[in-house]
């Protein structure tokens, strides 16, 4: 463990949280990577998307008729987090409203984010508070694990599948320049199983809008595999990156802005408002199967 670095199990399985982002940078089991380690063609593992999910139309946010500039999925995933706990199972980080987020972001906010390995499962919960006395303070939140794509070396990627716990019926929705087309498309999800292709992906990032499930399956059909589940996230994104060897499955609350879309900050797809004083709370966890 280094001073930015705190790294934490219970013998099942273990994990590596950097301050930079609180950002999740190595999950292991069994001596096996479980997360992507980062590089070309992607450097981040599992940044934290705050206070937006994805992009804004042409990276502006507007506030009351101003606007703030806020680059993709928002300043979070670059901030230094403040440590409050560490210890053997887990920790504990902050980060707060500054000088530096209000030129960005003019809202006061606290975003705290709890690692906790428990029975061979790691759970990452996100609680954001409104400590402003007079102001709602709209916000979305997501998650952006990369995990490891094949999950064995000697697999292709295309053998592997998600398998969700519901059928997942409904169209999907899809990206252009990172910002969300107006019209939906047929899942390639066949009944609870989406066969996993890069093609997939050669549109950007895959979107269940309105998932019937709150949780997955990542596998190898009669191998290796990981459990995901997920509480208080309507969204699921699935994304890579071409030429990466890595699956990000990433429960959202938010999402990019519509293609042409001028309206307020707080009128966004999937922002949520706390009112002065109210936190919002959800988390997601993951384990080998």
């Amino acid at each position: 463990m280094t001073e930015d670095t705190h790294t934490f199990g219970d013998g099942r399985l273990a994990a590596s949280v950097r301050a930079h982002g609180a950002e999740l940078c190595a999950l292991r089991a069994n001596g096996r990577d479980l997360l992507w380690a980062g590089g070309e063609p992607w450097r981040r593992q599992s940044p934290v998307l705050f206070p937006i999910v994805g992009r804004l139309v042409d990276d502006a946010a507007w506030v009351d008729g101003q606007a703030y500039r806020m680059t993709q999925h928002g300043f979070a995933r670059d901030c230094t987090f403040r440590w409050l706990e560490r210890d053997e199972t887990g920790c504990r980080l902050e980060l707060s409203d500054t000088e530096a987020t209000r030129r960005v972001y003019p809202f006061a906010f606290s975003l705290v984010i709890d690692y906790r390995i428990e029975q061979g499962r790691l759970r990452v919960g996100y609680c954001v508070t409104n400590p402003d006395a007079t102001r709602v303070l709209p916000a979305s939140l997501g998650a952006h694990p990369a995990f490891a794509w094949p999950l064995s070396p000697d697999v292709p990627k295309d053998r592997h599948i998600i398998e969700f716990d519901q059928p997942e019926p409904e169209d999907v929705r899809r990206l252009k320049g990172g910002l969300l087309l107006p019209d939906s498309f047929p899942t390639p999800v066949r009944g609870r199983v989406l066969h996993l292709d890069e093609s997939l992906f050669a549109a950007d990032a895959l979107i269940l809008d309105r998932p019937a499930s709150t949780g997955l399956t990542y596998r190898i059909p009669d191998g290796p595999g990981l459990r995901l589940t997920w509480e208080g996230f309507p969204q699921l994104g699935i994304w890579m990156k071409p030429g990466g060897d890595f699956l990000c499955i990433e429960p959202w609350h938010g999402m990019a802005s519509p293609v042409g879309f001028k309206g307020d900050f707080s009128t966004r797809p999937g922002v949520f408002h706390l009112q002065p004083g109210q936190e919002w709370r959800a988390s997601w966890q993951v384990g080998c199967i």
